[in-house]
């Protein structure tokens, strides 16, 4: 592993990292933002996954999280979206290959070889950074923005007890029945439409729910609303009895002023799931 840059950040550490990737066959970077605390022992983590065109500067750099989370004690993660390099596939369209990895193991070509960002999330950098740097591997939770919420969400649902509590800014909350998926889906995961249900929210909340609370946040006047479908993933809450909260916040768009206007109710929120 390579450091990129370390800078002091709210008494703690923002640091940037590269190594090669066993699960992509890439290097990958990644943004590890370390509270004081973790100089004397390890501490809780929060990961943050971004949305479309995204990289693991994004969030770091908008989202304003590291102030709270060095007032809670707690590391931020933050992830590439997917794959990046020479040999690579990508498309000339925003939503689909590089900066659109949609947190799955893709299995159609050209994308199968590299697009594995769910083993890459779910695994891989998991065991990387419990290895090297001071984190609590018992005490982990996950958020995420947009295409990351997607990430988030499915990710808490598929793996119980890995995450104490999630939640989500303006989830692509049902890609079977959005373009933000099914376009995606076709390409990475085939035309069998049975495969896609692992990687929908929705679809997920319904069968499974989530073995702590939930909170999602999302704009009123969200541009992609008709994308995003938040009304299902809210109805598969609601009927399920999902422990949480689904808030329509009035006004609000997709961008990163939405995301940090609210990352402070978001981070207190995991930090209870965590040190509780």
């Amino acid at each position: 592993m390579r450091t990129v840059s370390e800078n002091r950040c709210f008494g703690g550490v923002q640091g940037v990292y590269t190594h090669a990737s066993e699960a992509t066959g890439t290097d990958m970077t990644f943004g590890l933002f370390l509270p004081a605390e973790a100089a004397d022992h390890p501490v809780p983590l929060l990961w943050y996954l971004s949305g479309l065109t995204c990289t693991h500067e994004n969030a770091m750099t908008k989202a304003g999280a590291q102030r709270y989370a060095a007032e809670h004690g707690i590391a931020l993660v933050f992830p590439d979206t997917s794959p990046r390099g020479e040999g690579v596939a990508d498309d000339a369209a925003y939503d689909l290959g590089q900066g659109a990895g949609f947190y799955l193991n893709a299995t159609e070509a050209p994308w199968a070889p590299h697009f594995r960002m769910w083993d890459y999330v779910a695994e891989e950098l998991p065991r990387i950074l419990t290895a090297s740097f001071e984190i609590d591997e018992d005490r982990q939770a996950i958020t995420g923005h947009s295409m990351g919420g997607h990430g988030a969400l499915t990710l808490a649902l598929s793996l119980p007890g890995r995450f104490r509590s999630v939640s989500a800014f303006a989830p692509i909350a049902n890609p079977v029945a959005s373009d933000w998926g099914r376009k995606q889906f076709a390409a990475y995961l085939g035309p069998d439409e049975t495969l896609w249900r692992a990687h929908d929210a929705s679809i997920l909340m319904a069968e499974r729910g989530f073995d702590g609370e939930v909170l999602v946040d999302q704009g009123a006047s969200d541009q992609f609303l008709d994308l995003l479908k938040p009304e299902t993933l809210a109805h598969a809450m609601a009927a399920r009895r999902q422990p949480g909260a689904f808030r329509l916040q009035q006004g609000y768009d997709h961008s990163y002023y939405f995301v940090s206007t609210f990352i402070p109710d978001h981070i207190a929120f995991h930090a209870e799931a965590l040190y509780r």
